[in-house]
């Protein structure tokens, strides 16, 4: 099974949909994503994800023909909406104002697409199988692009010559950490969800701390 992701690609491919098709294919994946989200791909069955999207079974294998392949197409949902908005970040971009923006971005990820999150956190910890036709060649060469982009800034002089690599990572990480341990955040704060205020004091605070990291001074705006 392969796991596409247009924001890898320079070319993405176009897929017209009718609208009843489009609203039954919404329907069916955010079903998807609840019960995989709370029983994992293994407890999770197609009967179990037609019941919540009420509708019959015959419909979830009209639109996905097998668990496996709705499962990848929850996952592939998610991680172009993340990919495609790191892909705005150019190297002619003021690394401050771009940074801002991306980490605003994927804290408003966290907040609206936590199920999905947390769905993909299951997957790596997991080790990965199913993803594993994602972090191929392609993914790698685009990764690498990404990178480059910093190194283009630090090259520059706009920001302090910290390593690509592992700031991206601190980026994905400290981003996604309010939607796969909300629980814990809660726990420890003493409150029953993240609230939308929690959220952006969130992200005001990573904003501060990863662009003083970098050598950045927060921009106003942020």
């Amino acid at each position: 099974m392969t796991s596409l992701v247009p924001a890898h690609s320079p070319n993405p491919p176009i897929k017209p949909a009718g609208r009843i098709r489009q609203k039954n294919e919404e329907l069916i994946l955010a079903a998807a994503e609840e019960e995989f989200a709370r029983h994992g791909f293994k407890g999770t069955s197609m009967n179990t994800i037609a019941l919540r999207a009420g509708l019959p079974k015959a419909n979830l294998h009209y639109y996905f023909s097998n668990k496996l392949g709705l499962y990848i197409a929850v996952l592939s949902n998610h991680l172009e909406l993340w990919d495609s908005t790191f892909n705005t970040l150019t190297a002619e971009d003021d690394p401050a104002e771009a940074l801002a923006r991306y980490i605003r971005a994927k804290m408003e990820f966290s907040r609206r697409h936590p199920l999905a999150s947390k769905i993909f956190a299951m997957e790596i910890i997991s080790g990965g199988g199913c993803l594993e036709a994602h972090f191929d060649q392609d993914y790698r060469t685009w990764f690498k692009g990404r990178a480059g982009v910093f190194e283009a800034w630090i090259a520059a002089g706009k920001m302090d010559p910290v390593d690509p690599v592992n700031l991206i990572f601190l980026l994905w990480g400290s981003t996604q950490h309010y939607a796969d341990f909300n629980t814990q955040i809660c726990r420890v704060t003493g409150r029953k969800r993240l609230t939308k205020d929690d959220f952006e004091a969130a992200t005001q605070n990573l904003i501060h701390i990863i662009l003083k990291g970098c050598g950045l001074t927060p921009p106003a705006t942020a």
